[in-house]
């Protein structure tokens, strides 16, 4: 005879306490408490915070966030923490140690449950396993899988009792992850498989039904499905975004997202029941900390906060010397810039760095081309960074290492490789895939050594699988032409020959690692690899430029590039748009 587990039973294994199962199970949750046992439920909320923890009172910080959540508590509210990914990577306070003092702020804050964002996946697989053990908070995903094992790497629900109630969170990381951070870390040692997968799919049924799955997981036991989400609203994320999970799944009362970091108060988006679901987003870098309540009532309701006066002493401490620590390591004067540089465009405020030229994007990819030329003494011919690998504007006015690590913040290590024409116009039309549309792409390519030209309104034939790497050339007309390649002796910038060998410059993100899909350069050979970290090699060419004053500081100008005695060098740091090396046509 068939054994059949126990009621008891079932809910001890599924983590729940006989209590909740009162709530949960049987009768209708309102009939299963006694009349006027229910109480407000108070959820905050953050996302894409991204290590932005110098802030001063009263601006948010972690120690702020702790205070709030304990005012909460003192006054006999019931109150959780969550956020929805992103905050171990962003600025030096996250990259010089790998993230490790955040989770340490993060659980003195009392964060209760997270979900990875893209950016958790930065320093490696192996940290990102590392950061999640380290977290007194559980780390939740519903479609992050191991190939081989078949199962879930993360747990993917997790259920609170609280006033009354069972709140469940569901775990969403998004597939973007694979190119928005380095494919290679998903991969195994010979990159040649896929080993970890996040689900997705072309047509986001593979998302749609990993989520579901989960929902009605949640729903077995919880009176709400709360998502807690790293997908964003950006339409670029399509058809994986926040609002396309929702209207193609059943069963959440409210979605908490991050990733595109978007300040959404609340946006009420029907669900696949035509059951109204209460989707919101803080914005990034702690603009804001979201609240959500869950009240009495049933009802759901939102506000964003964007300042508070309190402050947890020992949160703050372990800020304050975390900061002072990495200031003072990173702070030491190396350049003064005498002109803005710029991701965004200076006229709309909008981020420009992922979709067309700027200034500081031809200044990291200078300091590649130059640290292989000048500093190295090897022959380069082209240098390329990808813009989303440059990440902070900054103003006129002294720059320290710490700007630099701003800049790029990644730990990425520049290499130089032997590459054909034939790669490197692969590389450029696949980078070039969205210009002149509104998508942002962050395998953007700015160039150093190079100008090309971007034909918008010739159709993107570039081969791609299903998780954005390329596979193939254009199979069409080419979107980028004219492409011209720097000649030193010459002076002049001479036609990209396809049958040639080049020597390309980059960081080992894009040239090694897969990072944005760049998969052209598999079998291409190295020269050097390893030669230094991405923000030294930025704050190496700051260094190099004359006009040196009194305090013994180079000054940041075209004129005092070393790059400008090189004879009809495109360069021009004084323009917001860059020297003109790429036109979108």
């Amino acid at each position: 005879m068939k054994q059949l587990i126990s009621r008891r039973s079932f809910l001890k294994a599924a983590g729940v306490t006989t209590a909740v199962a009162a709530v949960s199970l049987g009768a209708p949750a309102a009939s299963a408490c006694y009349p006027g046992s229910f109480k407000d439920i108070t959820i905050l909320y953050t996302n894409d915070v991204h290590t932005y923890i110098d802030k001063k009172s009263p601006e948010l910080t972690y120690a702020a966030i702790a205070a709030l959540k304990k005012s909460y508590q003192d006054a006999g509210k019931n109150v959780l923490l969550v956020d929805a990914g992103d905050h171990i990577q962003g600025t030096a306070y996250g990259s010089m140690d790998e993230g490790a003092s955040i989770i340490q702020l993060m659980n003195a804050a009392g964060y209760d449950v997270a979900t990875p964002g893209n950016h958790e996946f930065d320093y490696g697989m192996a940290r990102a396993k590392e950061v999640m053990a380290e977290a007194d908070f559980p780390y939740l995903s519903s479609n992050w899988v191991n190939l081989p094992l078949g199962n879930r790497v993360l747990p993917d629900v997790k259920y609170f009792t609280i006033g009354g109630r069972v709140i469940a969170f569901v775990g969403i990381t998004t597939p973007e992850t694979f190119t928005k951070s380095t494919p290679a870390y998903f991969m195994d040692k010979s990159q040649s498989r896929y080993i970890y997968d996040i689900l997705g799919g072309d047509d986001g049924q593979k998302l749609y039904k990993a989520v579901q799955k989960s929902i009605d997981k949640a729903k077995v036991l919880a009176d709400y499905v709360i998502g807690l989400g790293h997908l964003g609203v950006d339409p670029s994320s399509s058809p994986w975004t926040s609002k396309e999970v929702i209207e193609h799944t059943s069963g959440f009362d409210a979605f908490i997202d991050g990733h595109s970091h978007t300040k959404m108060e609340c946006e009420w988006v029907k669900d696949l029941s035509g059951k109204a679901v209460a989707l919101t987003q803080t914005g990034s870098y702690f603009a804001n900390v979201g609240e959500m309540t869950i009240k009495a009532d049933g009802s759901i309701a939102t506000r964003l906060i964007s300042s508070y006066e309190g402050s947890d002493s020992a949160v703050a401490d372990i800020q304050n010397a975390w900061v002072a620590s990495v200031d003072d390591m990173l702070g030491e004067k190396i350049a003064v810039a005498d002109t803005n540089f710029y991701i965004s465009d200076p006229e709309t405020g909008k981020r420009r760095i992922r979709m067309a030229e700027t200034n500081l994007g031809d200044f990291v990819a200078d300091g590649i081309y130059s640290y292989f030329n000048e500093v190295e003494q090897l022959h380069c011919d082209i240098a390329i960074m990808n813009g989303g690998g440059i990440r902070a504007d900054e103003k006129a006015g002294y720059w320290t290492f710490k700007t630099c690590k701003q800049v790029s913040p990644f730990g990425n290590v520049a290499c130089l490789m032997s590459v054909t024409g034939k790669q490197i116009q692969d590389a450029l039309e696949f980078a070039a895939r969205f210009a002149g549309t509104e998508k942002e792409n962050g395998g953007f390519l700015h160039v150093a050594g190079a100008s090309y030209e971007i034909h918008a309104d010739i159709p993107n034939t570039v081969q791609t699988d299903e998780k954005n790497v390329w596979i193939g050339s254009a199979t069409g007309t080419p979107r980028v032409q004219n492409v011209k390649i720097y000649n030193k002796a010459s002076g002049t910038y001479e036609p990209l020959d396809e049958g040639k060998t080049y020597a390309l410059a980059g960081m080992n993100y894009t040239l090694r690692n897969l990072g944005d899909g760049f998969a052209m350069f598999d079998g291409a050979e190295l020269i050097k690899d390893y030669v230094s970290e991405d923000y030294l090699v930025m704050s190496t060419y700051a260094m190099t430029f004359g006009g040196v004053d009194a305090e013994g500081l180079p000054h940041l100008t075209t004129a005092n590039s070393p790059l400008a005695d090189y004879p009809g060098y495109l360069l021009d740091y004084e323009n917001p748009y860059g020297a003109g090396r790429i036109s979108i046509l």
